[in-house]
């Protein structure tokens, strides 16, 4: 029963995670994380029926290491453009004092703007990019080493096709349109795997006959 509701949640789940990002679907991430959510509790109760924790504490890490790579990419937008904002705004409003409510009356001076001006702001979004990049790659070497242990219990390859596939995506994510369109194709293998696991069937034991 567990493994029939676990193969339940984690392939609703990876399909939510697949649809989610779709038109007209896409509630703000919601559908998504309700899909994350499916599958951790799914690869949890995995974790416990097959006796190996690994599956799901690799998920979680890459879970967590995944958060952490988001919160610092936004912890250096943030620095960035504290940082920066005030010497941008000095070089397109020549005649401000400091005083930022007088912003809305002065007349930027776009001629000002030279690539020594924005540079700060570039270098941010590069460095940026990068730390989601690596942590992403982090990331999905745990999930990977999840969706692995999985495969080799439950017998079903897909999983571990996933994970190759959710690895080489995020590697390839710097060339941004393949390696998202191949994490979101993994989301529906992922999905296809979870469908695919079976429990396993006790053979009925046959007892010999007493001779006559």
């Amino acid at each position: 029963m567990l493994v029939e509701t676990s193969r339940i949640l984690g392939g609703v789940g990876a399909l939510l995670m697949f649809i989610g990002i779709m038109p007209y679907i896409n509630y703000f991430g919601v559908i998504e994380l309700v899909g994350l959510i499916l599958v951790m509790v799914a690869l949890y109760n995995l974790a416990g029926h097959y006796m190996e924790r690994g599956i799901f504490n690799n998920a979680l890490y890459g879970l967590i290491v995944g958060i952490v790579g988001g919160v610092i990419s936004i912890a250096v937008v943030v620095i960035t453009v504290l940082t920066s904002l005030t010497d941008f705004l000095y070089t397109i409003f020549p005649d401000w004092n400091g005083d930022w409510t007088a912003l809305s009356g002065l007349t930027p001076n776009t001629s000002n703007i030279t690539l020594d001006s924005i540079m700060p702001f570039l270098t941010g979004i590069i460095v940026m990019f990068i730390v989601l990049w690596v942590f992403s790659i982090l990331a999905a070497f745990f999930v990977r080493r999840s969706l692995g242990t999985l495969s080799e219990k439950s017998g079903v390859g897909l999983f571990s096709t996933a994970g190759l596939l959710i690895l080489i995506g995020a590697v390839l994510i710097i060339l941004f349109g393949i390696g998202l369109i191949l994490i979101w194709i993994s989301a529906l293998l992922l999905a296809i795997a979870f469908f695919q696991i079976r429990p396993k069937q006790t053979q009925p034991t046959t007892s010999a006959a007493a001779p006559t």
